[in-house]
């Protein structure tokens, strides 16, 4: 797994809490130091990679030359012979048919995840976004057209003053596009971001809890009626269509992350580059721990319990299974939890939970 991180934006969204800068002043050296970066560090990749993801930040900010060298890299230092999925993240309006021409000469990317967020351009206009929701539907047209067959969209629900006719009329225009997957959040308030600010200044009113359950109701019926399936929390596909790079990270499967912010995981010791463009390409600055066993279950508590598939048994360090079988009863007990041979899977109403159960699934150290 190799994940790449591409820290540009036209500008901030109000909801985004990941790092990325609303400038493209250092692209050049940027991309040349993220080269370097995967040239110096392509021996703790020793295997074939299956997946690459490339995130941001928003990666088709870059020029298709500018994506041709880092493509290019990977091909000369990396093993290609078993990838089977290869993601870039992209803004609606970056994606005109030359653009999506350029991306497909580059015969690595096979996958599209597309930032529509909503087909609504109120809605747009409170996130921030740049595109209209005219641009977005051309989009994901035009990249089926270029030849893109796995392409994915998200959509944020239980946004302010959206009513559930409004959300339903977003899944109805979704399901008129070439899509094979999508990512539906509900919106969440992070701190330090804008929406935070707006919301602490009385200027934006969340909906309600009832809106946002509402929303998913909405959003589950959608699904069964158009052939997804839901496999993570967010995370809804076609047959055959999981995200197969994201779906590794959630069984914590070892994985390479270079540039600005990125982070690694090598089975045992997690890695983060320096959340700075000017730091990182002068020094490549970074950061690491050694997780704990403590920490590796509760890092597997929070993310199998994400998806439908749930904890498996067996992955469960032997020093931690009686504090789990324990802990969960309670859970299984409620109906939110099936206890089955292999798994403890959530069901549809554990899903919704599925953080705070986890949570109190913890060991403390």
């Amino acid at each position: 797994m190799l994940y790449l991180h591409i820290p540009y934006c036209h500008r901030k969204c109000t909801y985004c809490a990941f790092y990325s800068a609303v400038t493209s002043a250092d692209k050049q050296a940027y991309v040349d130091a993220l080269c370097r970066e995967l040239a110096d560090r392509h021996t703790e990749q020793p295997h074939p990679l299956h997946t690459v993801y490339m995130g941001g930040g928003t990666p088709t900010i870059l020029s298709i030359p500018q994506l041709k060298q880092i493509a290019d890299t990977i091909n000369n230092y990396y093993d290609l012979t078993q990838l089977c999925e290869a993601t870039i993240e992209a803004n609606p309006e970056d994606l005109t048919p030359q653009y999506l021409q350029g991306l497909r000469s580059l015969r690595l990317f096979n996958r599209l995840s597309i930032g529509v967020q909503s087909f609504s351009d109120a809605d747009l206009m409170i996130l921030n976004r740049r595109h209209s929701s005219q641009q977005s539907v051309q989009a994901v047209v035009d990249a089926a057209q270029a030849g893109f067959d796995n392409i994915s969209i998200d959509l944020i629900y239980g946004l302010p003053g959206q009513s559930l006719d409004q959300w339903r009329s977003n899944l109805s225009q979704a399901a008129r596009l070439p899509i094979s997957h999508l990512s539906a959040y509900a919106l969440t308030v992070e701190e330090g971001t804008m929406l935070h600010r707006q919301v602490g200044q009385g200027r934006v009113a969340l909906a309600d809890d009832e809106m946002v359950l509402s929303h998913y109701d909405a959003l589950q019926q959608w699904c069964s009626q158009e052939g997804f399936a839901q496999y993570e929390v967010s995370n809804y596909s076609r047959q055959g269509r999981r995200s197969k790079h994201n779906s590794r990270y959630w069984d914590r499967t070892p994985y390479l992350g270079v540039g600005a912010a990125a982070h690694s995981f090598n089975g045992t010791q997690r890695r983060w580059n320096i959340a700075d463009v000017k730091r990182y390409v002068a020094t490549f600055e970074h950061e690491s721990e050694t997780l704990s066993p403590t920490d590796a279950y509760n890092e597997y508590m929070m993310t199998a319990l994400r998806t439908v598939e749930g904890i498996d048994k067996q992955l469960v360090d032997i020093r931690f299974r009686d504090v789990l079988e324990r802990k969960i009863s309670r859970f299984v007990q409620a109906g939110l939890i099936d206890d089955t041979p292999t798994h403890y899977q959530p069901t549809p109403a554990g899903l919704l939970q599925a953080d705070g159960i986890a949570s109190d699934l913890f060991e403390l150290p």
